[in-house]
């Protein structure tokens, strides 16, 4: 295979899906997007699909209410049901520190437009009835928030992606960067050679690897994360949010007739290892008598692993590289990748076109860490 692009994404989850969306709808043609598995078989297939504006950062307010305006039309836009269910989100709080922070929060929130307010417990157990209020004394919520099918999303961009002219290339790694001085000429790939000069990495938590094909560091470490599912959960309310206790990071949402439920595990090391394990169970056991422990009596039914793919100020990377011309990258996530991914993409189609952003993700460069400029998100789990 010999083939010539204008741009070539690497990675197909739901970030390098939008970019190869994003481009291909703004008229740029011969974009390839090569990805070495199934679409969305890494991070994205794996994620529990909330989509948010609760964030702490400005940007990250920013990047996911401007998304949930896209999930909002993705139907009639792309052309695919990604099952979006507004039910919001529920942080509950439990110290004083913990309110302190979230009304901060609230208060930048509300001035970008997020509806998102202070509970009292009493209104946060109206909301999420199986969680019990002892010790909490207030919850964060926001009912634009809610979650959505990640695979639909994938799959919608990718098929509204090819329909504009993109090309995807599955079961396709990218094994190299070609280099003429400092301008990327070509990608070498386990199907054959793509003379390109732009390459923009979306590939998640292997997206350390891809700089380092240009001597860019990306400093991204993958971490295993673990969800459960659990059988039919009688009297479930429709419009149950998306449940996270803040404290524990205990998270639940409806899934069908059961629920969808994780949380970190402070004893997990970085690697690429996605087996499940049950390791996790005692502590998730822990966080279920605390706060929900009606979760205990319910039958797990299945589960699996994932990545998350964290930087050290759990904050994405975005931007183009300055030491080699037209290297883009869109990683890092931490958590929040998929909520965002709708955005980003129109940042990257905007940063390859020469156009202003709608916002400006220079803080995001991955040049920050080297500059002594960290920016760190404060409400993941």
């Amino acid at each position: 295979m010999n083939l010539r692009a204008e741009a070539v994404i690497i990675g197909g989850g739901v970030i390098g899906t939008s970019i190869a969306w994003h481009l291909a709808r703004a008229g740029v043609r011969d974009v390839v997007l090569v990805e070495r598995d199934e679409l969305a078989a890494g991070s994205t297939s794996r994620a529990a699909g909330g989509v948010r504006a609760q964030f702490s950062d400005e940007l990250n307010i920013r990047l996911g209410a401007r998304s949930l305006e896209a999930f909002g039309r993705f139907e009639e836009e792309v052309g695919q049901d990604i099952g979006l269910h507004r039910v919001g989100y529920l942080f509950l709080l439990s110290t004083p520190g913990q309110v302190a922070s979230f009304e901060a929060g609230v208060r930048l929130q509300n001035s970008l437009g997020v509806p998102s307010r202070l509970l009292a417990p009493e209104e946060a157990r109206r909301l999420s009835p199986l969680i019990r209020t002892d010790g909490l004394l207030a919850a964060a919520y926001s009912p634009d928030d809610g979650h959505c099918t990640p695979e639909a999303v994938v799959h919608g961009y990718a098929r509204a992606a090819r329909a504009h002219g993109a090309r995807i290339l599955r079961h396709t790694e990218a094994t190299g960067i070609e280099l003429r001085g400092d301008t990327i000429t070509a990608v070498s790939t386990t199907l054959g050679r793509i003379e390109t000069g732009t390459v923009v990495c979306a590939a998640g938590a292997w997206s350390r690897a891809v700089g380092a094909m240009v001597g860019l560091d990306l400093p991204v470490r993958p971490l295993r994360r673990q969800i459960a599912v659990t059988g039919p959960v009688p009297g479930l309310p429709a419009a149950l949010p998306m449940t996270i206790d803040f404290t524990t990071s205990l998270y639940f949402h409806r899934e069908g007739p059961g629920l969808l439920l994780g949380m970190s595990d402070p004893d997990e090391r970085p690697g690429f290892a996605t087996d499940s394990h049950d390791r996790w169970i005692p502590r998730l056991t822990e966080a279920m008598q605390q706060r929900a422990p009606a979760l205990l009596e319910l039958p797990r039914t299945g589960g699996w692993a994932g990545l998350y793919e964290n930087t050290p100020d759990h904050n994405a990377l975005i931007g183009e590289a300055t030491s080699v011309s037209r290297f883009l990258y869109a990683t890092g996530f931490s958590g929040h990748g998929f909520l965002q991914g709708p955005a980003v993409g129109e940042v990257i189609r905007d940063l390859y076109l020469g156009r202003v952003p709608f916002l400006d993700i220079s803080p995001l460069s991955a040049g920050r860490f080297t500059a002594g400029a960290p920016r760190p998100e404060a409400n993941l789990v």
